[in-house]
């Protein structure tokens, strides 16, 4: 059986990830044999959201393409950037005429492999149905991948488990990202795509969600405003890697990983 893998990496938070991640990821890559990397990265510039210097570290460490979500817009420079870097994707279903692509392809050891980047709209922002608009991207590229990969950045589990469900045969590989808690359920969906609710964090897992505990715990307290400050001590990467079968199109393995 020839095997593609991907490894998909759970939101990176703050310059230190990134930094880590240079470090790291080429020889996790020849250890684990791994094929392509997607990585969410809308939270990697200091201070949240995203911007062009840690895109391009992150790029430059072995990441194939780069995803989004709800704070991908947060620094106005990157909007050009996602205009001319098909490499970084944000949510599909903003709205029309929104600064770059929900989706992208790229080309991996004779592979084309479909990438697509989408946010949930349960707690979050009321965006486009993110159903419809999976619909409307795999009937518009039918036939132009091998392999299909979707990102859904989404606060509710119920919402991730349900899309996940919807795509199952037609998405290859389904992951959620967003809360920053790996989840325990690694599976293989009846129709042969592999999925689980959250990849978990890449970031120091000392604080709360990679912010410095104290802070959070004061918010939560006094419920009054408090500035943000990422939490100090070790980083870690959280990920899943999912094997697939090049001929059969179907995941064989799914495995969470953390380095």
């Amino acid at each position: 059986m020839n095997t593609f893998k991907i490894l998909a990496i759970g939101d990176v938070v703050g310059p230190e990830a990134v930094k880590y991640i240079g470090e790291k990821l080429w020889s996790f890559r020849k250890e684990q044999g791994i094929n392509m990397v997607v990585c969410n990265a809308e939270n990697s510039a200091p201070g949240n959201g995203l911007d062009i210097e840690s895109a391009d570290a992150l790029l430059s460490s072995g990441c194939d393409v780069l995803t989004g979500g709800n704070h991908i817009f947060k620094r106005r420079e990157i909007r050009r950037y996602l205009e001319m870097n098909r490499s970084v994707v944000r949510p599909a279903n903003y709205p029309y005429g929104t600064a770059g692509n929900g989706y992208t392809f790229a080309n991996i050891d004779g592979y084309r492999v479909l990438v697509i980047n989408m946010l949930g709209t349960i707690y979050l922002d009321a965006l486009n149905c993110p159903f419809g608009t999976a619909d409307r991207i795999l009937d518009r590229e039918a036939g132009r991948f091998d392999f299909a990969v979707l990102d859904f950045h989404a606060e509710a589990t119920s919402e991730k488990i349900a899309l996940g469900r919807y795509l199952d045969g037609r998405v290859n590989v389904i992951f959620g990202t967003h809360t920053h808690v790996p989840t325990a359920d690694e599976t293989i969906l009846p129709k042969g795509s592999g999925y689980v609710t959250d990849l978990g964090m890449s970031g120091p897992p000392d604080g709360v969600l990679g912010v410095r505990a104290d802070i959070i715990i004061e918010k939560l307290r006094t419920k009054m405003p408090v500035k943000f400050e990422l939490a100090e001590g070790a980083t870690e990467v959280n990920g899943v890697v999912f094997t697939l079968d090049t001929e059969t199109k179907k995941v064989t393995k799914v495995e969470r990983v953390k380095f």
